[in-house]
């Protein structure tokens, strides 16, 4: 095999977390940017090309899933190659290798140089790889991105607003630096909590592209500063677990299946206060379910919600129509750190009930039916589960605000003795929602699936929230749910 005359970049999608990693190889030589935890998959492209990695490479220490990196250099004794001045307790393994601005190392044909670009950390650094000077490609990270940058608020409150200002500074350097051609490659933006404001889709960019539409690149800096506050909305809870796991060094890899459940031992785990979570679509969950179940379709962003409206640290078993289901779900949950499930079912739920048993349904309606049947009831509760950026651009009005990522903290403020109506945007946040206020005994709970642009066209009123003045440095927290944690102790036993 030869070399080819410029990068070629294989995209591998991490599409539940809206994120990329690549290999960039010379069809002889690799470089692997930002691996996530399932490096199974990086492997089967290796294969494929018949390559060999040289270096591992980590754009910044990754505030939204646990890394492969670390795993994969080990496994192929390859460099690991981390941005510096970063405490990470594996630096001084002989094969981890720190760099900074100016730095630069080799892959097969290639030079790879090394560009500090802070702002979504303060330690993040780019990579542009090319040959003999002539234009390649470079690998942003959470730094540029399609259309938008990573979001400047996951490090802390106080470093936002620099962070902010950082990633203007960045995204001008690497436009300025590099030359028009260059393909651009960001790790975030698809769909990521780690965007800023809304990227771009696609597969491709350049630096020529990016100058015509990245706000970084056509807005003063603090018009772009600006935007970018008032643009943050809350992020995954979770995200509090990944740095410290990365910095740490997570372990190896394990994508076993679980053992199988039986129903003695779903129903004891319920009383726990473990989670047993149905992977199947909402549509189906609602027609029959075990009972106390909690339902995270597989084909949305699954892992995101289930990882930020979980305790952390519960055990859960998996539900799914089928082993392949069961098999994607825990590759979305190992990429955030949650190794091995406590056990698995699969099939029809009513196998998995008691003699006897009648498997749980949920009521389900849109918002035209909704409308009616709270015009004849118009004691109902109906609760909006958005995020806050979508509450103050328009709500139903006389529905009350709580976002999905608080309703365990909440369940105070919501009746069991009169109908619960629970809406989100396309139907699946609210399918989570209310399977999880089922869990804990409500059966007046109403799930509305349906998407929100619906409630207009069906005749509900909708309103609007001015957004607060956004105070130099103003962030969103996460919510008090970044705190919550499993507790054994504390009973969860459904009333």
């Amino acid at each position: 095999m030869t070399s080819t005359s410029a990068p070629h970049v294989v995209v591998i999608d991490s599409t539940g977390l809206g994120d990329r990693s690549y290999v960039v190889h010379d069809g002889i030589v690799a470089l692997v940017v930002d691996p996530q935890r399932d490096i199974d998959r990086i492997e089967q492209v290796l294969a494929e090309h018949g390559l060999k990695i040289s270096h591992v490479a980590e754009t910044h220490i990754h505030n939204d899933y646990v890394t492969g990196g670390l795993e994969l250099a080990r496994r192929h004794g390859a460099t690991y190659v981390v941005p510096g001045d970063v405490d990470l307790a594996y630096l001084g393994e002989p094969f981890v290798q720190a760099v900074g601005d100016g730095d630069s190392f080799t892959v097969g044909v290639f030079d790879v140089d090394v560009i500090h670009t802070p702002g979504h950390t303060p330690h993040h650094i780019a990579f542009a790889a090319s040959k003999d000077g002539h234009p390649g490609a470079v690998f942003t990270g959470g730094s540029m991105l399609f259309g938008s940058v990573g979001r400047p608020d996951l490090v802390s409150a106080e470093l936002t607003q620099k962070q902010a200002h950082d990633q203007w500074k960045s995204v001008r350097r690497l436009a300025a630096d590099l030359a028009g051609e260059t393909g651009v490659f960001p790790t975030h933006g698809f769909g990521s909590f780690c965007s800023a404001t809304q990227a771009a889709g696609g597969y491709e960019s350049t630096i020529s592209k990016e100058k015509l539409g990245n706000p970084a690149l056509t807005h003063d800096e603090n018009d772009f500063v600006n935007e970018v506050l008032n643009g943050l909305d809350v992020f995954p809870a979770y995200y509090a677990h990944m740095g410290p796991a990365n910095a740490a060094g997570p372990a190896d890899v394990n994508l076993e299946l679980p053992k199988l459940a039986n129903p003695e031992s779903l129903r004891e785990a319920i009383a726990r206060g473990e989670w047993i979570v149905d992977l199947r679509s909402r549509e189906v969950f609602s027609q029959g379910h075990i009972p106390g179940a909690l339902n995270f379709d597989l084909d949305g962003a699954f892992i995101n919600y289930l990882a930020w409206m979980m305790p952390w640290g519960t055990p859960v078993t998996l539900v799914g129509a089928t082993t392949e289901q069961v098999e994607a779900a825990m590759r979305e949950l190992v990429r955030v750190g949650i190794t091995t499930p406590k056990a698995q079912a699969v099939g029809d739920p009513t196998f998995w009930l008691e003699d006897g048993e009648l498997p749980a349904v949920t009521r389900r309606v849109d918002f035209g039916t909704m409308k009616n049947q709270w015009a004849e009831n118009p004691d109902a509760l109906v609760i909006d589960t958005r995020q806050i950026l979508e509450w103050e651009a328009a709500h139903v009005e006389g529905s009350v605000f709580i976002p999905f990522y608080e309703v365990m903290d909440r369940l105070e403020e919501i009746p069991r003795d009169r109908d619960v109506y629970v809406y989100c945007g396309s139907g699946y946040r609210a399918s989570a929602v209310t399977s999880m206020l089922e869990h804990f005994g409500y059966d007046n709970v109403i799930h509305v699936d349906d998407n929100f642009d619906n409630a207009l066209l069906a005749g509900l009123p909708l309103v609007s929230v001015t957004a607060p003045a956004r105070a130099p440095g103003w962030t969103w927290i996460a919510s008090r749910a970044s705190v919550r944690e499993f507790d054994p102790a504390v009973s969860h036993i459904m009333s």
